[in-house]
């Protein structure tokens, strides 16, 4: 059990499908991640942006990406995550894949697909829970759209940490503050949310915002603006126990049963 876990998130803009050239772009940063990080965060499709064009930059499980995520992972002695497109078969799917120092690859595919952009067209959505255990850490894994939805995002398994990766745009950048804050909260647990910054093909804006929250929904570290940047946390195990031994908010929470 690792009672201080640091994070490091990538607040970086993303090239549309260039899959090589955005790797190629995330080394720059990965070269200057500190050696003291346990798991570094990417956004929401960084092969590729936000594209509704799967085909174009759709990889296997054992394709590139997975390859130099792998070499990356192993190359730090950190966990490497983030979204990319995985197709298997005929279907594809935008799966946050989690890359450890061991070579353990786990994985959670997006279950919230974004129908504004007919993203449940192109894509299947996942169903499995999203919860692994790294370093001795429960953590969590979600995508996005799955930041709207609470009850799907419930802590009845005690996890520790909880992920988002986005591309989520500046109009509504106000709901993606709000609800990260109210997931820390309401769940007891440490929040990290990583969004990507710039434009993509589609015009669409992207402003960051990414941060890192405590259980009590207090900010601990991030960037609350459109700048390019490598943003890192500390998080404390034994605080969080120690707040929710203090506060037991949740001992009295619903448990869902979604099937």
């Amino acid at each position: 059990m690792k009672s201080k876990l640091h994070l490091t998130a990538l607040q970086i803009p993303l090239f549309w499908e260039a899959p090589i050239k955005n790797r190629a772009h995330i080394d720059q940063h990965l070269k200057k991640v500190n050696s003291n990080t346990d798991l570094v965060v990417l956004p929401e499709m960084f092969t590729s942006g936000y594209t509704m064009n799967p085909k174009a930059v759709a990889e296997p499980m054992g394709g590139s990406t997975m390859q130099w995520m792998q070499s990356w992972a192993i190359k730090m002695n950190s966990a490497l995550g983030g979204s990319l497109v995985i197709q298997e078969g005929d279907q594809y799917y935008n799966r946050f894949v989690l890359v450890t120092p061991s070579e353990e690859v786990m994985y959670y595919d997006k279950r919230h697909t974004f129908t504004l952009a007919g993203e449940h067209l192109l894509y299947k959505s996942g169903s499995k829970e999203g919860i692994f255990e790294y370093l001795g850490w429960k953590i969590c894994l979600r995508i996005c759209y799955d930041l709207r939805f609470p009850v799907w995002s419930r802590n009845t398994q005690d996890y520790d940490l909880l992920l988002f990766v986005a591309n989520w745009p500046k109009p509504r950048i106000h709901a993606w503050d709000t609800l990260l804050q109210a997931r820390a909260i309401e769940n007891m647990a440490y929040v990290a949310g990583v969004n990507r910054i710039g434009l993509d093909e589609k015009d669409n804006d992207y402003p960051g915002h990414t941060a890192v929250y405590d259980a009590l929904g207090q900010i601990i570290s991030g960037k609350r603006s459109g700048v390019e940047s490598l943003i890192t946390a500390e998080l404390d195990y034994l605080e969080l126990q120690e707040h929710r031994k203090r506060l037991r908010f949740l001992e009295d929470r619903d448990n869902f049963d979604l099937y």
